[in-house]
């Protein structure tokens, strides 16, 4: 297996636990994280050596990503695993699923790359390296169809591990918030370039929010490796009274807020699925907006926004990523209660519709793949 980032951690970890409830004996073997390691996956490298986006920061770091590929490749061409399962990371997974099938090894893909968002042409590639797909949105299948590749619409594993009523109170009291005071969360994302991009944005809205309404709370929680990076930015730039940096619980942070600030991203799927309102910033590197924007191909980034089709939560992309912007967007919310209950309503109906037994469903379709 490969998970490139913290999500494709997260949905690995959880895939793990499905398979070892129908392989007991069942040993992964690859490049993961934490919740993988939990339950018992060898990472031969850590997850975070992938964590990269933009086409500027990967070209920073190509050498080294491939090198760690080619390794990669070599030792499962040598030990020849029964199935090769590569999360998320299709520019890093889908070369080495080519290589693997080629050879004979069975490949499934989980979660589909967003071709109906942007870069469409990598349906060939797909089609070339992918026994088969697991799905975590219902519309992908048929479209994989089209072109001839295998699928299965699994749903999302989040759905199952997010509750449907979110509990507030013990959150706030997990993190040691005051649960009468409004929160506001900051997730500036779990990738190095998102941080040095959004951190500083992110943390001067909160400074312009702080100045209209003196009550708010915020807490911001940072995955282990980028948590002293994201304090020399935060002090760096003035800091934010009362901010909690907190280790990790990011469930925690999303259940106890009242509105997000985060990153785009697998993230804010997860805010939707705590059915809490958010604002969606980013930036990144003037040359790697300038390829991405021209390969989109709707007028959503943000996930909630492309799953129900319409800008439910409000997007600040680039130029328009500005801490006045994204603070004045934030307070918008907490001061719309009628607004954030008819998006709450939306959201719990995208949970529905993403709540299924994705372990199971995922263990059937691999099933299939092992007895060609």
């Amino acid at each position: 297996m490969v998970a490139g980032e913290a999500s494709g951690d997260l949905l690995a970890g959880l895939l793990i636990q499905g398979l070892h409830s129908r392989w007991p004996q069942a040993h992964g073997v690859g490049i993961g994280g934490p919740h993988m390691r939990a339950q018992g996956f060898e990472a031969w490298w850590p997850h975070d050596k992938l964590a990269v986006r933009g086409y500027v920061e990967v070209l920073r770091h190509y050498r080294g990503i491939v090198a760690i590929r080619d390794q990669l490749c070599q030792r499962l061409l040598t030990q020849l695993p029964d199935v090769f399962i590569g999360v998320d990371a299709p520019d890093f997974n889908l070369d080495l699923e080519s290589k693997l099938k080629a050879a004979g090894i069975p490949t499934v893909h989980f979660v589909c790359p967003s071709i109906w968002a942007w870069r469409p042409e990598r349906i060939d590639k797909i089609w070339r390296s992918v026994d088969h797909m697991l799905c975590i949105f219902p519309f992908e299948p048929a479209l994989l169809a089209q072109a001839g590749v295998k699928a299965t619409y699994v749903g999302h594993p989040l759905a199952q591990t997010i509750p449907i009523h979110p509990d507030r109170l013990s959150a706030c009291h997990a993190l040691g918030l005051d649960a009468h005071r409004p929160v506001v969360a900051i997730l500036p994302g779990s990738r190095h370039s998102e941080i040095e991009h959004l951190t500083p944005r992110f943390v001067q809205a909160a400074q312009i929010m702080q100045r209209h309404q003196p009550l708010l709370q915020f807490v911001l929680p940072a995955i282990p490796s980028l948590q002293a990076r994201i304090q020399t930015l935060v002090d760096g730039h003035g800091g934010v009274s009362g901010l909690q940096l907190t280790l990790g619980q990011s469930h925690a942070a999303l259940a106890a807020c009242d509105v997000t600030l985060i990153a785009s991203g697998t993230a804010t799927l997860e805010a939707a699925l705590f059915k809490r309102p958010m604002v969606i910033g980013y930036h990144m590197n003037w040359l790697s907006w300038q390829i991405m924007k021209r390969q989109q191909l709707q007028p959503w980034v943000g996930l909630p926004n492309i799953l129900c089709e319409d800008f439910v939560v409000p997007e600040f992309l680039q130029d328009r990523c500005t801490p006045e912007a994204l603070a004045q967007a934030c307070l918008a919310w907490l001061s719309a209660p009628d607004r954030v209950d008819a998006l709450q309503s939306r959201f719990h109906q995208l949970h529905q519709v993403l709540q299924r037994d994705t372990a199971q469903l995922s263990i059937h379709a691999i099933e299939k793949v092992l007895s060609r």
